[in-house]
């Protein structure tokens, strides 16, 4: 490596996290990835596209320059949704990329004493742990509920204080009233038993999406799985992996991989594209991992998305019509990681009475990815506001989407539109039919 005179080598990639050079130059420049990437499609700047983001990396791993704050900023603003995935005809794996990336600039980040204190509680210490997480939930639920809420944004306090932390408490989202508990109970099949599934509960769908989360378990068992909910797993390790942080990723995944493995099923049924997405690729996570390489690549095998499995099974179609006008967003990390598109499409098409029409930018992100709704939180809204506006054109009066953080973001622009629509999963239809059956 032929390092840049008075270049700090402190500031190069280093150690087993940093991204593969195999990986690295498979990109070709050529370009295909500029116009699926929301980024570049927001800016029009090469640096906030992935090829220009790449040729950072590959001026890191060749000395060329360093990972100074001014460099990270660019990989910040990536949303990893990993649509340049699927535009890319040399299959560069950028979603590898960009997580050994993060993992590299988490240990030059600079930061302040209480936000570094409060990303490293809140990401190591809280949402790894359902039961700090559900306490910290309980707050949530009750200061929605006792009119607090209500109150702080009726009096504009928080907005003249710190505008940029009332923009993101006006879209939290509502926490259920009932949580999703992961207790090791079974659910036993409706009928002849098909097959016997675990379902993943994970960490914030279950307090935010109890109710969408039973419903997923009905859907199972009304056709034909009996549906385990083991007790001891956690969080898939998604959220900890965008931001550079594989220790704890790690961690998690050996954890619900002894978990689940355990349990004896013979699928793991995802509810979450984003946590499908991360499961599916324990084997990459765990690769170096002797204990845990091959088990990773063993359980990795066994994890479905719901709306993959469903189609593979195949579901029983809904006997009962629902009066809807409906339109799908692909999430990023079922369209984009997992490459599935059609299921959704499927399930929602075979629905009697379900109108369903498709939307313009369907496979764009819409601005959630993760932490990125907060951490960048003008850039996330540029990118609902696009959605948004295709969503406006295809008038349905539900928007249906595949994972938590796309619905609570959905809710949000639909809220900000004060739009009479609804933001369902897949799955809440599906279930919503077969309830009108009995």
């Amino acid at each position: 490596m032929n390092t840049q005179p008075g270049l700090d080598p402190s500031l190069l990639f280093s150690g087993p996290d940093a991204p593969e050079e195999s990986d690295l130059y498979k990109c070709v420049h050529c370009g295909f990835c500029l116009q699926a990437c929301p980024t570049y499609i927001q800016t029009g700047l090469e640096t906030e596209s992935p090829r220009g983001r790449i040729a950072l990396m590959k001026a890191v791993n060749e000395g060329r320059i360093g990972i100074t704050d001014t460099v990270i900023r660019h990989w910040d603003l990536c949303i990893q949704c990993r649509a340049c995935e699927v535009a890319c005809p040399s299959g560069v794996p950028y979603g590898n990329l960009i997580e050994a990336t993060m993992a590299q600039v988490a240990e030059h980040r600079k930061q302040g004493f209480l936000r570094k204190n409060a990303e490293d509680m809140s990401l190591k210490h809280i949402v790894p742990h359902q039961g700090r997480l559900q306490a910290l939930m309980s707050l949530t639920k009750l200061y929605q509920k006792s009119g607090l809420q209500s109150l702080v944004q009726k009096s504009g306090v928080l907005g003249a204080i710190a505008p940029s932390i009332a923009d993101i408490e006006s879209s939290m989202p509502q926490v259920s009233d009932t949580y999703f508990q992961a207790n090791g109970q079974t659910i036993p099949a409706a009928g002849e038993r098909r097959a016997r599934v675990a379902i993943l509960s994970g960490c914030v769908m279950p307090l935010v999406n109890g109710p969408e989360m039973e419903a997923a378990v009905r859907v199972l068992a009304r056709n034909g799985c009996e549906v385990v909910v083991p007790k001891g797993q956690a969080c898939c390790g998604a959220i900890n992996s965008h931001v550079g942080d594989l220790d704890t990723a790690r961690k998690l995944a050996r954890r619900n991989i002894d978990v689940f493995t355990e349990a004896g099923v013979e699928y793991v049924i995802v509810a979450s594209a984003g946590c499908g997405s991360r499961m599916k690729e324990y084997g990459h996570l765990l690769a170096r991992d002797r204990a845990y390489s091959e088990k990773a690549e063993r359980f990795s095998a066994t994890v479905k998305d719901i709306n993959e499995f469903l189609v593979e099974l195949p579901f029983d179609p809904p006997k009962v019509s629902l009066d809807y006008r409906v339109t799908y967003q692909d999430s990023c990390h079922l369209g984009n990681a997992q490459r599935i598109t059609a299921a959704p499409r499927q399930i929602l098409r075979a629905i009697p009475g379900v109108e369903f029409v498709e939307l313009p930018n369907a496979g764009q992100c819409c601005g959630a990815g993760g932490t990125y709704t907060i951490t960048e939180r003008d850039f996330s809204l540029r990118v609902l506001n696009s959605k948004m506006d295709a969503f406006e054109t295809t008038d349905a009066d539900v928007f249906a989407t595949a994972n938590p953080g796309c619905l609570m973001q959905l809710q949000y622009g639909v809220q900000e539109r004060g739009l009479d629509t609804q933001v369902k999963y897949v799955t809440d239809l599906l279930d919503e039919a077969y309830q009108l059956e009995e």
